[in-house]
C-alpha cells in the first residue's frame, strides 16, 4: 500500500510496482471515479468533501482485502477506520517536499483541495497529514528529484516483512 501527499507519485509508482511484480494494481481515487461516474473534483463540487471521504473510506476498506498494489488517496489517512485497517500492513509512505509536490501537481483541477494557492494548500495538507502518514507507514521513501522508476527501485529494496 502506498500513502503520501498529492504529487508524491503513488499512482505512477504503484502501477510500476504492480507491473514489475505481476500483481493487480488499484488506485482508490480512480476506482471511486469509475463507480460514481464523476471525477473526484466533481464529487467534491457536487456532493461535498464529506461524501467523498465516505466513498474513500468504504472503497479503501474493500480494496485492502484484495491482493495487489494499492495507491490510497492523499487524504485517506484522515480516517481513523482506514488508519486502523492499515495497521500491520506493508504500507510505504512516499515522501515529497512542498516544492516538488507543487511542481508535480501544478494547477491540476483534478485535485480539488489544492485549487487556489497550491503551495499554501500543500503546506496545510502536509502539516495536517504528515503525522498520520508516519503513523501508518512501515517504511518511507523520499521521492524528491527521483524518477518513478527510481522510487519503485527504492520501494523494492525495502524489507516490508517485519510486522
Amino acid at each position: 500500500m502506498l500513502v503520501g501527499a498529492p504529487g508524491s507519485g503513488k499512482s505512477t509508482v504503484g502501477a510500476l510496482l504492480a507491473q514489475r511484480w505481476g500483481e493487480p494494481f488499484a488506485d482508490v481515487d480512480a476506482v471511486i471515479e469509475s463507480r460514481v461516474g464523476k471525477s473526484v473534483a466533481e464529487i467534491f463540487a457536487d456532493d461535498g468533501e464529506a461524501v467523498f471521504r465516505a466513498f474513500e473510506e468504504s472503497t479503501t476498506a474493500e480494496l485492502l482485502q484484495a491482493p495487489g498494489v494499492l495507491a490510497l488517496g492523499g487524504g485517506a489517512v484522515l480516517s481513523p477506520a482506514t488508519r486502523a485497517a492499515l495497521a500491520g500492513s506493508p504500507v510505504v509512505w512516499l515522501k515529497v517536499t512542498i516544492a516538488h509536490a507543487a511542481g508535480r501537481v501544478g494547477l491540476n483541477e483534478a485535485r480539488p483541495l489544492l485549487l487556489g494557492n497550491v503551495r499554501g494548500r500543500l503546506v496545510k495538507l502536509l502539516n495536517e497529514r504528515t503525522p498520520l502518514y508516519a503513523e501508518v507507514a512501515r517504511a518511507s521513501v523520499d521521492t524528491d528529484a527521483a524518477t518513478p522508476e527510481q522510487v519503485a527501485d527504492r520501494v523494492e529494496a525495502l524489507d516490508l516483512t517485519r510486522g
